[in-house]
């Protein structure tokens, strides 16, 4: 619920900023000088990006929601069997004995968003955010095809 909040008010924070922005080109654009209104197109640019990055973002969120979710009604989601630090933080070897027996499961089985949903979960505790992105989004694909 935490992690929910925190996107939200980071979302709510880039929407204000876009917002501002986004004034400022037009307020460029109206002086009609053709320095200006370059400045004032290329200032436009920024938040369209943001927007579109910022809804992409939110996407890709809710829908491994919608798979963790559906992964935790039928009672496969990983357990967390993950040895922590005495600050509570993850070891690495237990991340990568973890890791491996993930990543033995979506070779066994390489067209099951589940296998790939657990990877991405495995990536994540290993602390390699792009590979758990890429696998997520693998896990999306996949769900997407099969219903």
């Amino acid at each position: 619920m935490r992690a929910k909040i925190s996107y939200a008010i980071t979302a709510a924070v880039l929407v204000v900023y876009f917002v501002l922005v986004g004034s400022r080109g037009v307020m460029l654009i109206q002086s009609g000088t053709v320095l200006t209104v370059t400045f004032g197109v290329a200032v436009l640019i920024l938040p369209v990006i943001g927007v579109w990055f910022l809804w992409k973002n939110t996407q890709f969120v809710r829908r491994a929601n919608a798979l963790a979710a559906e992964l935790d009604a039928e009672g496969g989601l990983p357990v967390d069997e993950l040895k922590r630090t005495p600050s509570g933080r993850i070891d690495r070897d237990s991340a990568d004995e973890v890791f491996a027996r993930r990543k033995a499961e979506t070779e066994a089985a390489p067209d099951d968003w589940r296998s790939w949903f657990r990877l991405a979960i495995a990536y994540h505790d290993a602390r390699d955010t792009p590979r758990a992105r890429r696998a997520m989004q693998r896990a999306i694909a996949l769900h997407d095809t099969s219903h």
